[in-house]
């Protein structure tokens, strides 16, 4: 069976959507003059920005299209206003205009976003930005009425909102973040739908504005009716212990996030800023830009596998306005619209879909997403622990997605880290020179030659980029065992299910030794490690008898060769590994020829771990073992049949 490797996805945007949104505002190319639109002293003139709103024929709707449009250079215009300020200038103008929101130091912080020009931060920005102007404005909204509207644009279309603020300002509003027939800038970032370059850094700015001038509007409002403005209180999250699945994370965890980030084909490449970013912001402690950034990529790729396994690929893109989103309430769903059933929730299995349930939609849960894009949560009160558990499930959905050979190349990774530490175990330095004339015999000498050629063409190997799957094109629609790989292709590629159960067992079968090969390199590790310790405190407190000082020297001898052994043998099992599924296009007796030589790996390995270990000390017999094995992985190298030399014939596809 053959997977092809798709074509890599440029955007969730639909074509529409992503035109209204990152070609629209730029077609006029006049320059406007910011002193039409904001004063020296930071005032907004309304007048300037509402006369660029279109409306259709009858007047009674908004041309949007039409609005975007005329509103482009303006944006440019504010864009560049804000870019050539200090930042003490930009909070000596405008810093008064946002007390009237319940956060207002967010808008610094958005400031330097815009001035670091970098694209996922300013994304963040502004959907910190929506969050906290939606809250706001429910805040002035009941001022008259008695209900806040749950919904950003049923907000925006009151008539309590018009009254402060005037229907005019309103409709400024809608184009930017109240109907999904406009930019709808609040929906298609708080859904994960736009990636970092296709936000225009001016939108994030003209929202800064609109905040400000809404400020001064609602000022005159509060002089002219003499109310108060009361801010709602932050909501708590309680109960959060009784979610809690996961342990901390760690650096290590970390750690492997980072690795599998760029291997798993959960993650869109187009996405990938998103996910870097939240990572940096977990380990700066700001725990609320994590949640919020994992919260949105994880919908982005939980609706791409969705459309894969539910064959639509259409609803992996933005809707139309004749359409609804596809996000987690559709996702996450027991049934589609048309009354199938999702296969979604088989696919991930029941412990997934409780987690997601539990943390997103549930009544009488956390719903973190719901709370944070309406702006409900002290963002500087937002707890690590919840995101710690949002980290650890991504890392662990992740790893899901990710080819089952890298998988183990993660612990072999681990294992020849733990080998480089050998270099900075103690030893006496009153025994270096005796310890190097041991070393100085034909066999150990012939063991290095074979280690520098072995080394030398295994590095001619080291592919660019990992063999992975760049896409969930062939994800299966039945619910995937514990021994059946995630990427299986789609039917019409299984010419026969008794050749895939051979194709498979093969795979596991090799993979099983490899992995084996790693867990006894692991094994010498940890059992050298101890007794290079135990021997040189032995040393220190003059207790090693004379006999056992001969053995100490042997043992150090032995570690010195060991160690580029060792490393050689996990980088040629990492690679093997990388391209486990290349030895499905061996032939019978090939395979068998191949499944010896491993295993001859698997035992030398084995016999290490025998000779090493504190009851045997057989450091002298390690040479020769050594030696007789590296002869044998040369000999079989020479003949071209490892993994790595058949992968090379087949570089455009994966074999299953």
């Amino acid at each position: 069976m053959e997977v092809l490797i798709g074509d890599p996805i440029t955007t969730c945007l639909s074509p529409s959507v992503y035109d209204i949104i990152c070609n629209l505002g730029f077609q006029l190319r006049e320059n406007c003059d910011i002193n039409s639109i904001v004063t020296q002293n930071g005032e907004v003139c309304w007048k300037t920005i509402t006369d660029c709103v279109s409306y259709t024929e009858s007047e009674q709707g908004l041309d949007y299209w039409g609005s975007v449009r005329l509103l482009g250079p303006v944006c440019e215009a504010v864009h560049s206003h804000f870019l050539s300020l200090t930042k003490g200038q930009f909070e000596i103008r405008y810093a008064p205009w946002f007390q009237w929101t319940s956060f207002p130091e967010l808008f610094p912080e958005v400031f330097d976003a815009l001035e670091s020009l970098q694209s996922p931060a300013i994304s963040l920005s502004l959907m910190k930005l929506t969050s906290c102007l939606e809250r706001a404005l429910g805040d002035v909204f009941l001022l008259i009425g008695k209900e806040c509207p749950f919904l950003l644009r049923d907000l925006l279309a009151s008539e309590e909102l018009a009254q402060v603020f005037s229907q005019s300002v309103m409709n400024v509003l809608k184009v930017f973040v109240g109907s999904p027939c406009g930019l709808n800038l609040r929906n298609v970032l708080w859904h994960g739908f736009a990636s970092p370059e296709e936000i225009p850094p001016k939108y994030c700015s003209m929202m800064i504005l609109l905040t400000a001038g809404l400020g001064q509007l609602l000022k005159s409002y509060l002089q002219n009716t003499k109310l108060t403005l009361a801010h709602r209180s932050f909501i708590t999250l309680t109960n959060l212990e009784d979610l809690i699945v996961f342990p901390d994370v760690t650096y290590e965890v970390l750690s492997v996030l980072e690795e599998v980030m760029t291997k798993s084909a959960f993650i869109l490449k187009i996405m990938l800023p998103y996910w870097e970013v939240a990572l940096v912001k977990f380990k700066s402690h700001r725990f609320a830009d994590c949640a919020i950034l994992l919260l949105t990529q994880l919908e982005t790729g939980l609706r791409n596998v969705f459309a894969t396994l539910n064959r639509c690929p259409k609803r992996l893109l933005t809707a139309e306005s004749t359409a609804l989103y596809t996000t987690f309430d559709e996702i996450l769903a027991k049934h589609l619209n048309d009354g199938k059933i999702n296969q979604l929730p088989l696919f991930l299995g029941e412990p997934a879909m409780e987690f997601l349930w539990d943390f997103l939609n549930h009544q009488e849960g956390p719903r973190i997403r719901d709370h944070l894009s309406h702006g409900e949560i002290n963002l500087h009160e937002f707890s690590k622990e919840t995101t710690n558990q949002l980290l650890a499930f991504s890392v662990v959905l992740l790893l899901r997605f990710v080819d089952e050979g890298l998988l183990s190349v993660f612990k072999v990774l681990s294992c020849e880290e733990s080998i480089r530490v050998w270099a900075l175990l103690p030893f006496p330095e009153e025994l270096t020179r005796e310890a190097v004339r041991l070393e100085d015999n034909s066999e150990t000498n012939g063991c290095h030659s074979l280690i520098t050629k072995m080394t030398d063409e295994l590095y001619h190997h080291m592919p660019e980029n990992h063999c992975v799957l760049k896409d969930l094109d062939h994800l299966p629609t039945e619910t995937p065992t514990s021994d059946t790989p995630l990427a299986l292709a789609p039917r019409k590629l299984q010419p026969c299910r008794c050749r895939r159960r051979v194709r498979r067992r093969i795979v596991l079968e090799v993979l099983v030794v490899l992995r084996s090969i790693g867990k006894q390199c692991h094994r010498v590790s940890s059992q050298v490690t101890v007794a290079s310790e135990l021997r040189h405190r032995q040393w220190v407190e003059r207790t090693l008898r004379s006999r056992q000082r001969q053995n100490y020297l042997r043992m150090w001898s032995s570690i010195r060769l060991l160690s580029p052994v060792l490393s050689l043998i996990l980088l040629l099992i990492a690679l093997e590994l990388v391209n486990i599924h290349a030895v499905c296009g061996k032939n019978a007796h090939e395979y068998q020829q191949y499944l010896k030589f491993v295993k001859s790996i698997l035992q030398y390995t084995e016999n290490l771990v025998a000779y090493t270990s504190y009851e045997k000390n057989k450091w002298n017999e390690t040479i020769n073992l050594t030696h007789t094995a590296l002869l044998k992985i040369w000999t079989f190298s020479e003949k071209k049949q490892m993994l790595i030399h058949l992968a090379k014939k087949s570089t455009n596809k994966v074999l299953l």
